[in-house]
Order: structure tokens, then C-alpha cells, then sequence
């Protein structure tokens, strides 16, 4: 199985969002997200239906045999599959879609996957380009060192889902869920609301203290799954609670003693707005 460690994610082109995600090591687009960058129309999911009807009749071409449907997160911050295409795929699409801005598309387009390509070859780079984009979004050298450390506390622990029979991706996201619950009180899906964000990340609106708490969680799971040898979803499962409850009860205890609620409403999203063209080439 390919391991899926919340790799969706945001891109701009002028000024429009396009979903992609890693899928077998290379970029997937959302394929309604492009048509509404391209078109401007009020309805892409219409758009894309007749265009495939419209493609299918004309040239005896299916467009959905370029697609892989693959889960993406909408604006009620939940997952559903959505038809997604490579660089390839997304190339064979545009050329049905009348539009002055798909050649400078085709150009932004190649010039993402390049980075992909690179980022293979030299995993170092997309560290260090993550970095460069929450520098140019604002975020302290501190805050951006506890969140990279973060990314790699999270993909040791899923790598050890993996290895101990965790496979499919909702059992990721429930096993996830319990981390949190135990740790903040909060499944991530309530902690969102919490701080009133839709589609953002949640771990990027985290303050230090609960990024802290975050990596104790995670990283005490990983250490109870290897020590107790848990083995398929049932036992992890009962191992997040544990992990979760390890950081809950440290939590609890700095509350306690400073007085202060570590769990905040506060977010980032103020930078996020007038930062958006700014990071877009990160991205």
C-alpha cells in the first residue's frame, strides 16, 4: 500500500485553488478544480460532465480513463473521492477545454511536477521548501522547527501503522482521531471547528505549546506500539488511546500548574489571505 500521510494540498493558479495530492510518487490534480481556474464557471462539476460527453462523442475518447478518483478534502473539511489526473492526464484535458490561459496553465502545470521530480531525487529539497514556505507565510524560526519536527514524529508513527498491519486509510484517520481525543479532548475534525477553520490544516494553525503536545501524543504511540508489539487496527487502536492519554495527562498537568488552557481558538488564518500569492511557487 502506498502510505498517504495527509499529502493533500493547496496550489494557486492566479489566484484560484487547485487540490492536489501525492499519489505513487507524483502529483494528482483535482480535475474540477482546473476546468474552474480555467473557464471561470459557476458550475465546473456540469462542465466536466458534459465535456466528457462532448469528448466521448466527437473523438470516441473517454477522459474518466485519465482519471483516478482519489480522496480530497471539500469545504466542509470532510474527505470524499473526486476525480483527480497526473500532469499527463491534466495536459489531455486542457486540450478540450477552449481557454486563453491554458498555455500559461501547461507552463505552471509542468513547472510543478518538475519540482516533484526533484524532490524525489533529492527528498532534502521538499524539507527545505517547506520550510521556505512557512518562513515567507509569517511563522517564527522556532514555530517552524517544532512543526517540521512534528511532520517527522508523524511519519514515524505512520510508517509503524504501517509495518503492524494498519492499511487502509480510514483506519489512518480513526487511529488519528483517538491520538487527539486522548491528548486535547478533540477529534482533529472538532478541533477545526474549534478554531474555526474549514479546509486548513489543522497542525498549522497550532500554536507551540499544542504542536508539543501533538508530537508527545504521536511519539508516546509509536513508542507503546513497538514496546507492546501491537498488531492490526484493533490493538493500534486501543495503543492510540494510550499514546493520546500520555500527553493529555502532561497537558493537563502544565494547565494545572500555569493556570492557562493550552487547547487555543487562535489561528493563522489572518496570514493566510494576503500571503497567497506569495507562496504559490512553493506550493
Amino acid at each position: 500500500m502506498d502510505k498517504e500521510i495527509n499529502t493533500t494540498k493547496i496550489a494557486f493558479f492566479r489566484k484560484k485553488e487547485i487540490r492536489k495530492t501525492i499519489y505513487k510518487n507524483e502529483w494528482w490534480f483535482s480535475v474540477v478544480d482546473v476546468i474552474s481556474a480555467l473557464t471561470d464557471s459557476a458550475n465546473p462539476n456540469d462542465y466536466w460532465y458534459r465535456m466528457k460527453v462532448r469528448v466521448k462523442d466527437e473523438d470516441g475518447i473517454e477522459l474518466s480513463t485519465t482519471c483516478r478518483q482519489l480522496k480530497l478534502e471539500s469545504s466542509d473539511g470532510k474527505k470524499y473521492e473526486t476525480d483527480c489526473a497526473n500532469t499527463e492526464g491534466i495536459f489531455r484535458i486542457i486540450q478540450s477545454i477552449p481557454s486563453p490561459k491554458a498555455e500559461p496553465f501547461k507552463r505552471w502545470l509542468a513547472k510543478v511536477g518538475y519540482e516533484r521530480v526533484q524532490e524525489i531525487e533529492d527528498p532534502e529539497l521538499a524539507t527545505k521548501r517547506t520550510r521556505a514556505l512557512y518562513k515567507d507565510k509569517g511563522y517564527s524560526e522556532d514555530w517552524i522547527e517544532k512543526r517540521m519536527r512534528g511532520i517527522a514524529v508523524r511519519e514515524t508513527l505512520t510508517d509503524e501503522w504501517q509495518k503492524r498491519g494498519v492499511k487502509e486509510q480510514k483506519e489512518y484517520a480513526i487511529l488519528t482521531a483517538e491520538i487527539s481525543k486522548a491528548a486535547f479532548g478533540m477529534t482533529p475534525s472538532e478541533y477545526k471547528k474549534f478554531k474555526g477553520l474549514k479546509r486548513e490544516n489543522l497542525r498549522d494553525h497550532m500554536n507551540d505549546l499544542e504542536l508539543i503536545f501533538g508530537m508527545l501524543g504521536e511519539a508516546s504511540t509509536t513508542e507503546i506500539a513497538r514496546n507492546k508489539d501491537a498488531r492490526g487496527f484493533d490493538e493500534n487502536k486501543n495503543i492510540a488511546k494510550q499514546g493520546g492519554a500520555v500527553a493529555g495527562k502532561a497537558m493537563k498537568d502544565l494547565e494545572q500548574k500555569s493556570g492557562k488552557k493550552v487547547s487555543a481558538k487562535d489561528n493563522y488564518l489572518q496570514n493566510t489571505e494576503k500571503d497567497k500569492l506569495k507562496i504559490k511557487n512553493y506550493l
